[in-house]
């Protein structure tokens, strides 16, 4: 019996994506009536320690994720998502979780 063979002989080429989920690009997308800029950053592009505005958990180095920002704002505007997060945005809002017995302010 010879081995198999995984390799696809003749057809179509696949069809490369612009924009899209590629590592880099930046899109434009509307949310809480708002245009924002995300853009996917890859796990080696990931250096830093990054908190999650979507969860409020770490997001470690070496872990991709999602950059997000308004169109209009600035540098200190930025702010990155676990991509799961980001997906579902608007299911979740930013939440603070206090202690049982923590102040409310």
């Amino acid at each position: 019996m010879s081995p198999r063979r995984n390799r696809q002989h003749g057809g179509p080429k696949p069809v490369e994506r612009v924009g899209g989920d590629r590592y880099g690009l930046e899109r434009t997308e509307e949310w809480r009536g708002e245009d924002w800029v995300v853009r996917h950053v890859g796990g080696g592009g990931a250096a830093k320690h990054y908190r999650c505005p979507g969860c409020d958990q770490e997001i470690p180095p070496g872990v991709p994720h999602v950059v997000a920002w308004p169109q209009y704002g600035g540098v200190d505007d930025r702010r990155h998502w676990h991509t799961a997060c980001w997906n579902a945005r608007d299911r979740r809002s930013a939440r603070l979780q206090r202690s049982r017995n923590g102040p409310k302010y």
